[in-house]
């Protein structure tokens, strides 16, 4: 299976030689660069002139000038570490600033103004800064980390499951499943401008997919929130992921080349004018090829585009526009057995791979999906406050269609599904700093339209029915938040206090605001220089998917509007110590509980829809009831460590429960409740531009609910299905075993006066550990493909005759990655 992969690679190692020896005969070694920027005040963007930036590495650095500029030169290329203070302002620390020599660094930084006074400046500032609105579950990741976690391939899903509470799946999916809760339950920002998901061949009605779709080169930090939302931040239950991007090149157009081990892409960036910079990326996969040549039977392309323009209108006004853009196709590679079977001998191997296939084969939908989201920011900034507009659009495009035997005839159709999700969106946010206090309010208002046409066979209660109708809904959702703030007692104080509302047109349910009025509360105080004790509290609300929203029945009612369907609640308290060992390093343990209401709970089946999400396709598209409560609490520990000379690391170790109301009303483990979550990541910078790093993930085996056979086998519920039916009055009865991996990576970088070069060496699954997934039936079939069917029994329906398979995942994927910089 592997032999073509290693082909693949042994070409990729000698063209790799051969572009390196062409480079180094044009340019020459011992380079330097430039860190250049300006220091700003972040509330009024003022210049902040005579500030102090520091380098650690050269233990040297300047002044600002008079308009707040500054300049650093001569350094070497590599990672640095910047320092910057002024009298009257919070020192900032940036670590990891990647410094090339074939273009000057910008870095431009913003200081607050402090309420302490301050005679003598000494920077002391951590990497590790604690925001007033979430001074716990805040975690932040820089674009270094991102691009050399091992295992990681430059994907953020894949790099933030390093982060304690963050658990991933065992396939191939990117399903970020954060404090026990679902995967729908993430709201993801760009530069502050809500985009739907982030990954190629989402899953509609919840999220995921196997590849991300932001390309991490625009990125320049990442900050995750596993609670403690601020208030300007709604519809989420689990997490917020903050993408702040970079800035284009101010001086000269700088291109990236990247050739990864699932796609390739350019990334330009530079000037389109005195006071305009762009940055743009586009990618086109060749994932279809890794997958057909390791035998699977799906074939899926992915390509996406990105860009960001901000121009600077004068010292008071900026607009920032930011989109982001996907067009994925996912096709069945149904001539898979062919070519095993055009062998000579089959193998117990070839065997089971034929049956896996075929399973595969027999229920996966072909799949086309496009998505974009565009949206424009502008800045206005006061004495002692600025303001942001908000504008910005996405829309969604699902289109599946299946066949049964994949046979494309009219009288086979299984299912003919096609969706659009639309919004259009805008927010204001004033935001108010004086006096130690910081006060942000605003408010929000959205316009909604959703398609739904559906065509589907169905088994529903063991009865077999086709569903077909088609829905629109168009409606306007609006919010109002606000958020106080203050630092007190020189700063060993923070509280911060914070409201919200939300409301919608959908039905009189979810029209009355105070019925979602969503309070939050943080608190942190400082045991001593190094240790705080912090805590939140909080309600949140959200929106059941649209596709619950649009669901009808064939006499095209909107069922679930009838159903009395509303927001979904979570109460969420947590409670954490923090302590920093160094500058460089922290240390947190948090306990939390999680507490749910209003979840939909499907008819169909009696389950509650938090139990759904981890695969492709649709979800809830079905009729529920707002009914279902669940729970999930654990305690997570953290050790983390920057890197600011040679090492970095992070420890990070979960214990979580997650747990939802069956139909008897009693508590059952969820999908998503993996008990134990253990990541361990750490690297070491070499001599002379090497670096290497590993990652080792270990998970509690997930729960799972086995089939029905008898059901399943039935000939009538085969033929729609393709798989089997399962047991719900046996929900998650059954738990995989645990799973574990190790990652390493290798990176070495070339620096020249005009190109830098990274080459990488990335092996997932470093030991080809075999991962168990829950079993499989298929039906059993002759030489010829026919399947086979058991004796007729009296009164019974005929049925088919079922081989169970034995499922695992897991495949040693060594990959070489290059990425040129000019």
């Amino acid at each position: 299976m592997f032999k073509s992969v290693n082909s693949t690679i042994n070409h990729l190692k000698k063209g790799t030689l051969l572009i390196l020896f062409f480079i180094c005969t044009q340019y020459a070694k011992g380079q330097t660069s430039v860190i250049k920027g300006s220091v700003t005040d972040a509330t009024n963007n003022e210049s902040i002139p005579f500030a102090n930036v520091f380098v650690e590495q050269i233990n040297a650095g300047v002044a600002t000038d008079f308009d707040g500029n500054y300049e650093i030169k001569n350094l070497k290329p590599g990672l640095f570490t910047v320092k910057c203070s002024f009298v009257g302002y919070e020192p900032v620390t940036i670590t990891e600033i990647i410094v090339n020599p074939n273009k000057p660094t910008i870095l431009n930084i913003k200081l607050i103004e402090t309420s302490t006074s301050l005679e003598v400046v000494e920077i002391t500032a951590s990497p590790f800064q604690k925001s007033e609105e979430s001074p716990v579950s805040k975690r932040s990741i820089n674009a270094t980390e991102i691009y050399r976690n091992p295992g990681g391939n430059r994907d953020i899903s894949k790099v933030i499951t390093s982060l304690p509470g963050v658990a991933s799946t065992v396939s191939f999916r990117n399903d970020i499943i954060i404090r026990g809760g679902a995967p729908n339950e993430n709201r993801f920002y760009l530069d502050g401008i809500e985009i739907p998901n982030i990954n190629h061949f989402a899953t509609q009605g919840s999220s995921g997919g196997p590849v991300g779709m932001i390309n991490v080169n625009f990125i320049r930090e990442v900050d995750l929130y596993s609670g403690a939302f601020p208030a300007n931040r709604g519809n989420t239950l689990s997490s917020v992921l903050e993408f702040k991007q970079i800035d284009g090149n101010p001086e000269r157009l700088a291109t990236t080349l990247t050739i990864g081990s699932s796609d390739f892409g350019i990334t330009l960036d530079g000037p389109l004018s005195k006071n305009t910079t762009f940055v743009f990326s586009a990618r086109r996969s060749y994932l279809q090829l890794l997958f057909s040549a390791i035998g699977l039977p799906f074939l899926p392309t992915y390509n996406d585009s990105q860009f960001k323009i901000k121009t600077k209108i004068d010292d008071k006004n900026q607009i920032t526009f930011v989109g982001l853009g996907a067009i994925d196709d996912f096709v069945l590679n149904t001539g898979i057995n062919k070519n095993i079977l055009a062998k000579e001998t089959l193998t117990l191997q070839d065997s089971l791979d034929i049956k896996n296939n075929n399973y595969i084969l027999g229920y996966l939908p072909v799949t086309t999906q496009w998505n974009y989201a565009v949206g424009a920011n502008w800045t206005h900034f006061k004495d002692n406050s600025f303001q942001n507009f908000i504008f910005s659009r996405n829309h969604l495009n699902n289109r599946s269609v299946k066949y049964r035997n994949n046979i494309e005839e009219s009288e086979n159709l299984i299912q003919d599904y096609e969706s659009e999700e639309i919004e259009n969106k805008f927010r204001f946010e004033n935001t108010i700093r004086q006096n130690g206090w910081k006060i942000n309010f605003g408010t929000g208002l959205e316009q909604v339209t959703f398609k739904n046409s559906t065509y589907q066979r169905i088994i529903y209660q063991n009865i077999e029915d086709t569903l077909s109708f088609e829905s629109k809904l168009n409606f306007v959702k609006s919010s109002l938040f606000g958020q106080v703030s203050k630092k007190a007692l020189e700063n060993k104080l923070i509280a911060s206090f914070g409201l919200r509302i939300d409301q919608n047109s959908y039905s009189k349910q979810m029209n009355n605001p105070l019925k979602q009025l969503s309070p939050r509360f943080s608190l942190a105080y400082a045991l001593g220089e190094k240790t705080s004790l912090n805590f939140n509290v909080g309600q949140y609300y959200q929106l059941p998917a649209y596709t619950v929203m649009g669901y009808r029945n064939n006499n095209n009612d909107l069922v679930n509007k009838n159903n009395e369907i509303t927001y979904i609640t979570n109460k969420h308290i947590v409670l954490g110590l923090e302590t920093n060992p160094g500058n460089f390093s922290k240390i947190t343990l948090e306990g939390f509980y999680k507490l749910y209401d209003n979840y939909p709970f499907l008819l169909g089946d009696s389950i509650s829809l938090a139990n759904l999400g981890g695969d492709f396709g649709v979800i809830g598209n079905e009729p529920v009831t707002s009914t279902s409560q669940g729970r999930s609490y654990g305690v997570e520990f953290l050790a983390q460590k920057k890197l600011n000379k040679s090492f970095y690391g992070i420890l990070a170790y979960t214990w979580v429960r997650s747990e939802f109301r069956d139909k008897s009303d009693s508590y059952k483990p969820s999908a998503w409740d993996n008990k134990h979550i253990v990541s361990i990541t750490g690297g070491i910078k070499l001599k002379n531009d090497w670096e290497i790093g590993m990652k080792f993930r270990f998970s509690g085996g997930s729960p799972y609910t086995p089939y029905d056979t008898l059901t399943s086998s039935y000939t009538y519920v085969w033929d729609v299905n393709s798989f089997g039916v399962f047991d719900y009055n046996r929900l998650n009865g059954e738990r995989l075993k645990s799973n574990h991996a190790l990652d390493i990576r290798i990176d070495k970088k070339w620096y020249w006066k005009k190109v830098t070069l990274n080459v990488y060496l990335d092996i997932q699954n470093l030991y080809n550990y075999q991962a168990e997934l829950p079993p499989s039936w298929v039906a059993a079939t002759d030489i010829q493909g026919n399947k086979l069917t058991l004796p007729p029994v009296p009164n019974e329906p005929d049925r088919y005759q079922l081989n169970r398979i034995s499922n695992t995942t897991g495949t040693r994927l060594p990959s070489i990655g290059l990425q040129f910089e000019f």
